[in-house]
């Protein structure tokens, strides 16, 4: 969880200073490439949005319960009353002190999109294995303000293979993102969709993980449009810059104390659990 950054791995100031300068009519001969390709790209994403829309429902029959501000209630019940329900699988055991910064970062982008979720029939939650009033705590802390339940009482993050038994960790290999998956930890990220229809059965429509769940992360998309971009280093672990949003210090002493603490907590937690 360093911010350690090498210079053979970004772009660094040195680097901008020596970038190729044009004159405007050669960068808007280059510009008018790059916008073909753009396009293409587009055009290849609303394709693949189609197909995912056009993917076979299942339906939900387990009987999930989840703890709320509002008391237990279904998967159904978190609808509250529209037909699309977004779930963010949000990395947070029930012996953990705080949430996953990386699925904090996901998380800072919510409140600002849930009203135009819900103009869309969605409703957002965020959903998580730690008891509910650590998830209170963590919530106010972060000041969000969007929906958030425990899931403690049921085996809906095991289920939609987002958390693990210490059985699988064990194994050395999980199944995760579809696949055999080599970082055995007990949880990791994901986003899931699902439909109730109007006799109130609920179907789950689709489900993404690893890189996928950059959906959520806008700042991503903004920093691409940066002349540094991302700005990570070339290390498996590209995320290890995020923290949590009130945990960017400028003393070095603070910045050194607060990421002791999360290194310590998150010691046996993929750095990059989220990217």
């Amino acid at each position: 969880m360093t911010n350690t950054m090498t210079k053979s791995t970004l772009i660094t100031d040195r680097d901008a200073q020596n970038h190729p300068v044009a004159s405007h009519d050669e960068w808007l001969v280059e510009r008018k490439a790059l916008l073909t390709r753009e396009k293409e790209l587009t055009r290849l994403s609303d394709q693949v949005a189609a197909a995912r829309r056009a993917l076979p429902w299942v339906r939900i029959d387990k009987n999930y319960l989840f703890d709320t501000p509002d008391g237990q209630r279904t998967l159904g019940e978190l609808f509250d009353g529209r037909r699309q329900l977004l779930v963010q699988h949000f990395m947070f055991a029930p012996d953990w002190e705080q949430g996953c910064p990386s699925c904090s970062f996901m998380a800072d982008h919510m409140d600002g999109m849930t009203a135009h979720l819900a103009q869309r029939d969605v409703t957002f939650t965020a959903i998580s294995r730690a008891p509910l009033a650590d998830i209170t705590k963590f919530r106010a802390r972060m000041g969000w303000q969007f929906n958030w339940a425990s899931s403690r009482r049921s085996d809906f993050n095991y289920d939609f293979r987002v958390s693990f038994t210490p059985v699988e960790t064990a194994k050395g290999e999980i199944h995760y993102n579809y696949g055999p998956w080599p970082h055995a930890f007990d949880e990791w990220p994901g986003i899931s969709a699902f439909y109730k229809n109007d006799q109130g059965a609920v179907f789950h429509t689709y489900s993404t993980y690893a890189r996928g769940v950059e959906a959520m992360m806008g700042t991503y998309k903004l920093l691409d449009l940066a002349p540094k971009g991302r700005s990570e280093r070339n290390v498996d672990h590209k995320m290890e810059w995020v923290k949590h949003h009130d945990r960017y210090e400028t003393a070095a002493q603070n910045d050194a104390d607060t990421q002791g603490a999360v290194d310590k907590q998150f010691s046996s937690v993929p750095k990059n659990a989220c990217h």
